[in-house]
């Protein structure tokens, strides 16, 4: 059977990000790729991309961005729009690490031409949006 959630809100990326992930608990930080089809629905494949640890590197927006208009040059329909999730070990919120690769993850889906959902990051203990403006907070706050 397919994972098929219908994807309009928020919410829908978040819940489906949730049931994707689970069970939580990472042994190296991952980026994750989900395409939404026109439909609203998550097309059937899921991609991990490995060992996305500390910042993101120079140019790869745009590598990243060549790669999806790449697929989108390819079968994908019109319409098509992509979520990304950003997994680590560890607990917490976002880091400056996370934050700027979620910049990383939005350019690239500009560069390429799509529409992109919120970024989500998955830590060993939640899944939670990834706000990419998040000021980071105090040392021993």
């Amino acid at each position: 059977m397919t994972y098929a959630p219908v994807i309009v809100t928020q919410a829908d990326v978040e819940q489906a990000w949730r049931s994707l992930m689970r069970p939580l608990g990472w042994t190296r930080t991952s980026t994750w790729l989900m395409l939404v089809g026109p439909d609203d629905r998550p097309l059937p494949h899921l991609t991990e991309i490995e060992d996305c640890g500390g910042p993101p590197p120079p140019g790869g927006a745009d590598r990243l961005g060549e790669l999806l208009a790449g697929l989108v040059r390819g079968a994908l329909p019109p319409g098509v729009r992509v979520a990304f999730l950003r997994s680590r070990p560890g607990a917490g919120l976002a880091d400056d690490d996370d934050r700027a690769w979620a910049r990383t993850l939005l350019a690239a889906a500009q560069v390429a031409g799509l529409r992109s959902e919120v970024v989500h990051l998955a830590t060993d203990v939640d899944v939670l949006p990834l706000p990419v403006d998040e000021p980071a907070l105090p040392a021993g706050a």
